[in-house]
């Protein structure tokens, strides 16, 4: 995961270590010596997280934090405090200043790498977000920033998994200010609540005698309907090894036993302003551009909002390094479809088959329709191998299960072709990189179909 991480302390064996312990997981990574070089730093550059000290000459990471959430351009910056104090009291004036966590000295390796992976891959999904909403913006579309108003100001929702009725209780009366919580004891049934309510967090107490609290983590990140729903998971104190896995599922936060009432209700309250700022990111993009942008048959992207946004993402790609991949695909022998099944049937089969691109690619990949029968997929930070993977688990998708034709009452056998592209030294436009990929298609089409080709490096 290449990330660029801003290192902020005033005793430079204190950088070293850091620098040292993210260096060798292949971070990129740049240091400052006081809050206010740290802010320049940021203003100049693309920063994707900060590990911040908190006493430091000039200003304190305190106010160096709060000035960074304040600002929009910096406000998306994961911060994460770094600091030899250790009163929960500190803990919570941080989080209130805005951080995201908070990490005491000396630093536990496996919980510093494991927080720093975790959370930039939620800045990723937020990026992304952001990046289609500002696209919209740019195409002259509705002011974006109206969807989804009146949320933050509603009474929290929280669904508590939590083994011991006593345990329960004291985390139900220190929420108690901020949220409405649902305490279950049965995980099973709370998977079940959780997929079928509006929660805004989940805290998971791992007390649980006979189950494993991280198999309802794993279970809510597999479920459509609460992928992005944020967990918290309280731990007893030394159960590193489990708050490494659980962050690796993509639990966002976790706390320590015995629970600080004001922490607890301070990483609630961080969590559920950020599910609530990418809702109404979600939200924007949804209800503002869908007219505009999406092809009304399939409910995909449209090929006018494909133009305007592979520009940005390939621009991003340039600026930062990092691997861009295009995937165009057509479906097989189509006409054939729409002459002996009629217009009714063929898009039948586009609404299917858009279902399958949609199953198949990541939250961060961009799925469009291009036109007729033909379909692109834009993957950010996808390098060519893995594209061609993409590819082909989409390719299987498509030709191992028939389409059901409701209306003639047929299943239909449908394959499709695959040309890919990746952004290399020679691709200088998107222009180019889409031309590489739709040579490639044309190649797969006359050798055959139903194959995946990658444009030549």
């Amino acid at each position: 995961m290449t990330a660029r991480i801003l290192v902020v302390d005033d005793i430079p064996a204190n950088v070293k270590l850091l620098e040292a312990r993210l260096l060798a997981e292949y971070f990129d990574v740049m240091t400052a010596a006081d809050g206010y070089t740290a802010l320049a730093i940021c203003e100049r550059n693309q920063v994707d997280l900060i590990l911040l000290d908190i006493m430091m000459p000039g200003i304190d990471g305190f106010e160096v934090c709060e000035r960074l959430k304040a600002s929009q351009k910096t406000a998306h910056i994961p911060v994460v405090m770094v600091t030899a104090l250790d009163q929960p009291t500190d803990r919570v004036r941080g989080l209130k200043a805005g951080a995201d966590d908070f990490l005491t000295k000396p630093v536990n390796d496996l919980q510093l790498i494991s927080r720093v992976k975790s959370l930039l891959r939620l800045k990723t999904l937020s990026d992304e977000l952001r990046i289609r909403a500002d696209t919209a913006h740019t195409m002259g579309i509705d002011d974006l920033s109206r969807a989804g108003e009146g949320r933050a100001d509603e009474t929290a929702q929280v669904l508590l998994v939590d083994g011991r009725a006593n345990s329960q209780e004291r985390i139900i009366k220190a929420l108690k200010p901020v949220a409405d919580v649902l305490a279950l004891s049965d995980p099973q049934a709370a998977l079940f609540e959780a997929a079928e309510s509006a929660f805004d967090l989940v805290i998971v107490n791992a007390n649980f005698d006979d189950y494993d609290p991280l198999r309802l983590c794993s279970q809510l990140r597999s479920l459509e309907r609460t992928r992005f729903l944020p967990i918290l998971i309280i731990t007893e104190q030394g159960a590193d090894e489990m708050v490494v896995r659980a962050l690796d599922l993509g639990v966002n936060d976790y706390i320590i036993r015995p629970v600080d009432p004001n922490e607890l209700v301070a990483r609630s309250l961080t969590q559920i302003r950020r599910k609530r700022y990418n809702d109404r990111l979600r939200a924007s993009v949804k209800q503002t551009i869908e007219l505009a942008v999406t092809d009304p048959l399939t409910g995909l992207y449209n090929r006018r909002y494909l133009d305007n946004h592979l520009n940005v993402l390939f621009n991003r790609s340039m600026a930062r390094g990092r691997p861009l991949s295009v995937l165009i695909t057509d479906i097989d022998r189509f006409k054939h479809v729409n002459d002996t099944y009629g217009h009714d049937g063929g898009d039948e089969v586009l609404r299917e088959f858009s279902n399958r691109v949609r199953s198949t690619i990541r939250g961060a990949d961009l799925a469009c329709r291009y036109g007729g029968e033909e379909f692109v997929v834009v993957m950010p930070d996808t390098s060519p191998e893995i594209a061609a993977a993409v590819a082909e688990r989409l390719r299987a998708a498509i030709e191992n299960a028939p389409f059901m034709l409701k209306h003639a009452g047929e299943a239909l056998n449908v394959t499709a072709s695959f040309g890919i592209a990746s952004r290399i030294t020679s691709v200088l436009t998107p222009d180019q990189l889409m031309k590489q990929a739709d040579l490639a298609l044309y190649e797969a089409k006359n050798t055959g179909r139903n194959r995946v080709v990658a444009a030549a490096a």
